[in-house]
């Protein structure tokens, strides 16, 4: 494992990546009620965010043998905001919001939808920097936004823990069947994103009903 001590205060060092994560978690679900507000379809269904322990980072660096002086390029996801939508259009929706905003910079986009990994890993994601300002000045953080419609999440929720188990070494049966069940999720997109005005209307009507 490596040394700990080449950081002297960890919970100073992540307070900023934890103040990055509340703020953006806050505008992007302002947007969201922004758009419900003015009667339209909202292309963020929901927003999570979380940052990496002290442990998980230590454990990413040895796993990557990245050096300390290193740290922040090598491990860019230390913040990290998940961002779900209904529909696979929705994504790049939320992608342009992000880009034309002026209090974030997109430094890298990586399109696994387009181009999905060998596993069938399908997700959107971008790597910002992000101004948050401190007791002491302003800093820039880097966080990484992950983009990706409901089923993609639930795929990758079951992904990620098989990652684990293996450690990305997956037998080939495992591999074959991530694979069949990343295209039937795909396949579930593409079905409602054919009747998404239909979806939207029904979404509009529930939650403006009057019970």
């Amino acid at each position: 494992m490596l040394a700990e001590d080449f950081i002297e205060n960890w919970d100073l060092f992540l307070a900023p990546y934890h103040q990055a994560v509340d703020e953006l978690k806050l505008k992007l679900k302002t947007i969201r009620s922004e758009y419900r507000i003015n009667g339209k379809h909202t292309p963020i269904e929901f927003v999570t965010g979380r940052v990496k322990t002290k442990e998980s980072i230590l454990e990413k660096m040895e796993i990557r043998h990245i050096e300390p002086e290193d740290l922040l390029i090598g491990v860019q996801d230390i913040a990290g905001i998940r961002i779900m939508c209904q529909f696979v259009e929705d994504i790049y929706i939320v992608a342009e919001l992000i880009k034309e905003r002026q209090d974030m910079k997109v430094l890298l986009i990586r399109d696994y939808i387009k181009n999905h990994k060998e596993s069938g890993y399908r997700s959107y994601h971008m790597v910002i920097e992000y101004p948050v300002h401190r007791a002491d000045g302003m800093t820039k953080v880097i966080v990484e936004v992950q983009i990706r419609t409901l089923a993609m999440n639930f795929w990758a929720t079951i992904e990620h823990s098989l990652n684990y188990k293996y450690s990305g070494m997956y037998p080939e049966h495992i591999l074959m069947r991530l694979q069949r069940a990343s295209e039937a999720a795909f396949q579930l997109d593409e079905e409602m994103s054919e009747i998404r005005s239909e979806i939207r209307e029904a979404t509009y009507y529930f939650e403006n009903r009057h019970d």
